[in-house]
């Protein structure tokens, strides 16, 4: 296995993309192998770490089907549904409450009517 090269920071050559940037162009790494990595230095604690792909290899992003839209959005609803009162809380419910904040906190409610 031969080692890939490692750029510092804001130094990396043109042609090489981060996964954000190349979602940002609207393509995607396609099975191409890491092409190099950039290295950010940080005070105390090893650097952060970003691999590189190829630009002129990236494949375009798949359009996802109206299956994958309905179940996404299946998923998103039940992310805003309340286990205890099972209505829509209109915000995705906190994993720390477990429920809407209405039900997690029935006393304040009391409090102020």
């Amino acid at each position: 296995m031969a080692a890939i090269p490692v750029y510092f920071w804001r130094l990396a050559p043109d042609g090489l993309a981060t996964l954000r940037q190349l979602r940002a162009r609207g393509l995607r790494p396609g099975g191409q192998d890491v092409a190099a990595q950039i290295e950010r230095p940080r005070h105390r604690r090893g650097p952060l770490v970003a691999y590189l792909y190829e630009i002129d290899k990236a494949k375009p992003v798949r359009q996802m089907t109206p299956a994958k839209w309905a179940a996404l959005a299946k998923a998103n609803a039940a992310r805003r549904t309340c286990p205890e009162c099972h209505t829509d809380a209109g915000y995705v419910i906190p994993a720390s409450l477990g429920a809407c904040v209405t039900c997690a906190y029935p006393d304040d409610e009391q409090r102020a009517a």
